[in-house]
């Protein structure tokens, strides 16, 4: 464990590199409260700066504060995060800032037990939002920061494990100052984020080199170690692009818990069933016209999905949807405020595109 002597020397040679160095000016630095500060940290989780601005921009133009986010819809919540990916951050956020009104008068907690005991908010996220935005003494331990320690300090394994977990941990509780520990815990994710990289790291540039374990071994790629792998199981699916009389494309809403829980995707069935089955038995209509097109992967987490894609044309318009999941009609053109995922938004501009040549030909 290290020495408050070299806690100090580690402390103040990260700071002279931030204030020279890091990035001071991104959007929720700008009027650093709990609140911006907790939105900017859910959504860069796995997710890297430059895609999250914009997405910060547009969700704080909309949702200022605790209070309307709350009051919101989750539909618009989802809409506002579609694409950003890993969407039950988006949920738990939600419910989050629900609980925060009806608990909390309306104030993010800033007490380090009463955020962590929100949806979403781990010990991370919580010392992040706490130190970043009110100056509380308390680490943090991000991937970024897991890197930095885990070669600065030549830790051995994955760190998701519970061995090495703790080891980082106490590291970082070691290591964090109470003076300008938002300036710390910054300096420590810029570090990671922009030369002590997973990928070519610039030891060179770094200001912690001349203590770094891993550089004085010459195994910087070794640390930290990657996480055991294991073959990404794979789904395979049919989707459903069922087109009523009025070229109108039928959605459904996926259940809360799940992969892209709450947002609106076409009708998913086994490849055993049959698009002619289920639109008889949900839709009561008959189908004119069936039309596969190219399949396309997406990879979660957990596995892999391989979703193939059916163009339906019924015979006649459907007077109603059997099915227990919420359901609606739109343009695939213009669908309007709903959640979609991402390659959801995709395969409805390409239906449209494809559909536009059509018209022209």
């Amino acid at each position: 464990m290290p020495t408050a002597a070299l806690a100090d020397h580690f402390a103040r040679r990260l700071l002279a590199w931030f204030d020279e160095h890091g990035r001071h000016d991104l959007p929720w630095q700008r009027a650093a409260t709990p609140y911006r500060v907790w939105i900017s940290e859910i959504m860069l989780q796995q997710t890297q700066v430059a895609v999250v601005v914009p997405y910060f921009e547009r969700f704080m133009a909309r949702f200022p504060d605790v209070a309307s986010l709350a009051a919101a819809e989750l539909d618009e919540v989802l809409h506002l995060w579609s694409g950003l990916g890993y969407y039950a951050r988006a949920r738990h956020l939600h419910r989050a800032a629900r609980i925060v009104v009806a608990d909390h008068h309306g104030r993010v907690p800033e007490r380090i037990e009463a955020l962590e005991a929100l949806p979403g908010i781990g010990r991370s996220t919580a010392g992040a939002i706490l130190s970043l935005a009110l100056g509380q003494p308390h680490p943090i331990l991000d991937g970024n920061c897991k890197r930095v320690l885990a070669r600065c300090f030549a830790v051995s394994g994955w760190p998701g494990s519970s061995a090495v977990l703790a080891r980082l941990w106490a590291l970082a509780e070691a290591l964090t100052p109470v003076a300008r520990v938002g300036a710390f815990n910054q300096a420590m994710m810029d570090l990671g984020a922009t030369l002590c990289t997973r990928a070519k790291p610039a030891c060179h540039a770094c200001p912690l080199a001349a203590g770094c374990r891993a550089l004085a071994l010459a195994a910087v790629g070794a640390y930290p170690a990657p996480k055991p792998r294991k073959q990404a199981p794979r789904r395979a699916v049919q989707l459903l692009l069922i087109r009523d009389p009025r070229a109108r494309l039928l959605l459904q809403q996926r259940p809360p818990a799940g992969i892209w829980g709450g947002l609106w995707t076409p009708p998913e069935i086994g490849l055993e069933e049959t698009a002619e089955a289920w639109c008889r038995a949900r839709l009561d209509v008959s189908v004119a016209h069936l039309e596969k097109r190219p399949p396309r992967r997406h990879t979660f987490s957990h596995f892999q999905l391989e979703m193939r894609p059916l163009q339906v044309r019924l015979a006649t318009q459907p007077t109603r949807v059997a099915d227990d999941a919420a359901t609606t009609w739109v343009d695939p053109a213009a669908p309007g405020d709903l959640g979609l995922p991402a390659p959801i938004s995709r395969l409805l501009a390409e239906l449209e595109a494809d559909t536009d040549i059509a018209r022209q030909e």
